[in-house]
């Protein structure tokens, strides 16, 4: 169970350096940050943004870490993330060395990754370990339409087989991520994204997997309470023996 390997990394706050925030899209953003990533030590996990004026910290998960930088990939949806969108220089305080997480160990040697929209910057950083590993990934990125497609070449560029699915069929295979999964042969399945597109994974896949759930989260690290969700195991915190949970251990 995911739960007993919980966690070995510590919450760290820190003050980075913005360096980049370039639009991928039409509303998807990168960040470079650079500062103190010694608390982010699995992928999967995320870090908190405080902003000036908004009393909630901003939750982003972990696309690249490397070094002293940390790359985040983020969609403009509220206050906050315009507010970030606007940002070429200056300084963040940032909580790191949150979540647990994904776990290699489990991944066999044809994982598959399946990213939905915002759930796919996670999956570049698996991926990046999973190919150091030498592990023959295969990836799966969902999105509504051509114009909201990211880091297909990225991906590639990793030594990835790289599958992109739209909806209405204006890019790639027309259809959801699951009508890939009979196409593919893989060993074990890791996923982010909707908990819509998370519910067919589960229901879809032929192996064990990891699931990255997106929640609205207070603080971030378990003090609230307010991310909370039932398990066949009793309640867990999202944000904090979350994000990621194991297919055996969720309930719909």
């Amino acid at each position: 169970m995911m739960q007993s390997v919980l966690r070995k990394n510590e919450m760290k706050q820190s003050l980075f350096q913005i360096t980049e925030n370039t639009k991928l899209t039409e509303n998807v953003m990168r960040m470079r940050l650079k500062g103190d990533t010694s608390a982010i030590t699995a992928p999967g996990q995320f870090i908190n943004i405080k902003l000036d004026g908004l009393f909630l910290r901003r939750p982003i998960s972990v696309c690249d870490c490397e070094g002293d930088t940390v790359t985040i990939i983020y969609k403009i949806v509220g206050k906050g993330t315009e507010q970030m969108s606007k940002m070429q220089s200056g300084t963040l305080d940032i909580l790191t060395g949150l979540g647990n997480g994904y776990d290699l160990s489990k991944s066999g040697e044809k994982p598959l990754l399946i990213g939905g929209g915002v759930g796919v910057p996670p999956m570049y950083l698996l991926a990046k370990k999973l190919r150091e590993e030498g592990k023959e990934v295969s990836i799966i990125l969902g999105f509504n339409t051509q114009n909201e497609v990211f880091y297909e070449e990225e991906f590639k560029a990793l030594g990835c087989k790289v599958y992109v699915t739209t909806v209405d069929g204006s890019y790639g295979t027309k259809g959801f991520v699951t009508s890939l999964f009979d196409s593919i042969e893989y060993s074990y399945t890791y996923s982010c994204g909707p908990e819509p597109m998370l519910k067919a994974v589960h229901k879809a896949s032929a192996t064990s997997g990891q699931y990255s759930f997106e929640e609205r989260m207070g603080c971030g690290f378990g003090a609230c309470v307010g991310c909370s969700c039932k398990t066949v195991t009793g309640y867990i915190r999202i944000c904090k023996e979350g994000p990621v949970l194991e297919k055996e251990d969720i309930l719909w």
